[in-house]
């Protein structure tokens, strides 16, 4: 027994280990033999490397397998794994790990965000992850998220990994200073102050609040809120000088102004209103509960006015239809007649107005607040912690930049000169949609 192992001991020194090393790898592994049958004295070499094991005779040659030059390459290439592959399973691995340790740090829940943002320079507010050409506003916040460290790197082309919902779309150049969006996050610390840290200052989230996990922004919003931001001398007669920036608004205009959007209260077939909707479709009835405009008031020496309009939920150019059909009516293009007429089956010539002006101010969730407000672990969505926040960026980052672009551009001038063309007698279907071509600056829910 004895001389047996010394024998296998001398054949796996001037045997095996030869001839691995002369193909550049050293088995380190210890060998441990057993005796498989004293009577012929063949043994069985057990490797712990993960080699088949060979049988040998007592005379020292492999019974089992023999080694030969194409076999042992074989092997030895199996053995071997490339440097590259290592490198990427590596990291791989890092960040995984990374990540757990950041799930078991940090909580993953799901939360509000109150956004407030510019939107000048942008191309709306919706994602296009395919097309990094056109920046957007979630192209900014989700950039901010990852760095953060809210997010994990790899869900950032596939926010719906996050449970991720705007609350309303907002087209190029329309600003917001109530937008909420949901999603799930990581709890970490000073949360608020890291995501403003990595978005630039006309993006700004103002709070954010627990929700439940089934909580969508979008589906749970109940009305929506908007302002359109305009010089009041949009509503002067349509042989005065639109360019006169000293006009100033009547109180007997500003009161048939009124009179006039408070027509659009309750539930109508706004199909006139859109690019998209036929008259018999259900979905083409909105319901409106409130629309006026507030006192006018002057900046750099022009006079501007609010138009705030609330509703459940609107449709693409819906906002800019109603306000630019109270504009021709009030400048004399047309009869106000034609606004319960432009609810009918028949097509009427509605003009748009421009986008600028355009703001997101709030988004309402009546129901939500009811049911959860109260149950002591989810907050009411009414952010009145942040109405200060929110009135200083509109006043410092929205209202000046309507005001400048509107001075220099003279968007709104621009778009009076064409009210004549209009045919607001017109039904032939087609008319419309001829002058609509161009969606910039509207919203769509």
């Amino acid at each position: 027994m004895l001389r047996c192992c010394r024998i296998i001991h001398i054949l796996s020194r001037h045997t095996f280990i030869p001839a691995l090393k002369s193909k550049g790898e050293f088995l380190n592994n210890a060998f441990s033999c057993k005796v498989t049958d004293e009577r012929s004295f063949n043994v069985r070499l057990k490797c712990s490397s993960g080699w088949p094991d060979p049988i040998l005779n007592p005379r020292g040659f492999c019974m089992s397998c023999k080694m030969t030059e194409e076999s042992t390459d074989a092997q030895i290439k199996a053995l071997k794994r490339p440097a590259d592959d290592t490198l990427v399973e590596t990291e791989h691995e890092d960040k995984k790990l990374k990540t757990d340790q950041d799930e078991r740090k940090y909580p993953k829940k799901k939360v509000a965000l109150l956004m407030a943002y510019s939107g000048k320079g942008y191309y709306g507010m919706q994602r296009n992850a395919k097309n990094s050409q056109f920046r957007t506003i979630e192209d900014e916040l989700v950039t901010a998220l990852v760095r953060a460290g809210c997010i994990p790197e790899g869900h950032g082309d596939d926010m719906k990994k996050m449970s991720f919902q705007r609350c309303a779309r907002t087209d190029k150049g329309v600003s917001a200073a109530g937008q909420v969006v949901s999603l799930k996050v990581w709890m970490i610390d000073n949360i608020l102050d890291k995501m403003n840290a990595h978005l630039p200052p006309h993006i700004r989230i103002l709070g954010y609040k627990r929700v439940t996990g089934g909580f969508n922004s979008k589906n749970n919003c109940d009305a929506r809120t908007y302002s359109y931001m305009l010089p009041t001398v949009s509503f002067s007669p349509k042989d005065y000088n639109q360019e006169d920036t000293s006009f100033r608004l009547s109180s007997d205009t500003l009161q048939k102004v009124n009179q006039l959007f408070g027509l659009y209260k309750g539930t109508h077939n706004f199909h006139n209103f859109t690019s998209q909707k036929g008259p018999r479709d259900p979905s083409a009835k909105r319901y409106i509960t409130h629309m006026s405009c507030g006192e006018p008031f002057v900046r750099q020496e022009a006079e501007f006015a609010i138009i705030t309009v609330r509703g459940q939920s609107f449709m693409m150019h819906q906002i800019r239809k109603m306000i630019g059909l109270v504009i021709a009516v009030v400048k004399g293009y047309v009869d106000e007649g034609v606004i319960e007429r432009s609810w009918g089956e028949d097509k009427v010539d509605v003009p748009k107005a421009p986008g600028l002006g355009l703001v997101l101010e709030k988004v309402h969730f009546d129901r939500y607040n009811k049911r959860f407000g109260g149950d002591g672990i989810h907050e009411t969505l009414e952010w009145t912690e942040e109405k200060e926040a929110i009135t200083a960026f509109k006043d410092k980052h929205i209202y000046p930049s309507i005001v400048e672009a509107e001075l220099h551009e003279k968007s709104m001038v621009n778009w009076m000169a064409t009210l004549y063309i209009h045919d607001f007698e017109a039904t032939a279907t087609g008319n419309q949609e001829c002058k609509d071509d161009d969606e910039d600056g509207n919203v769509s829910d």
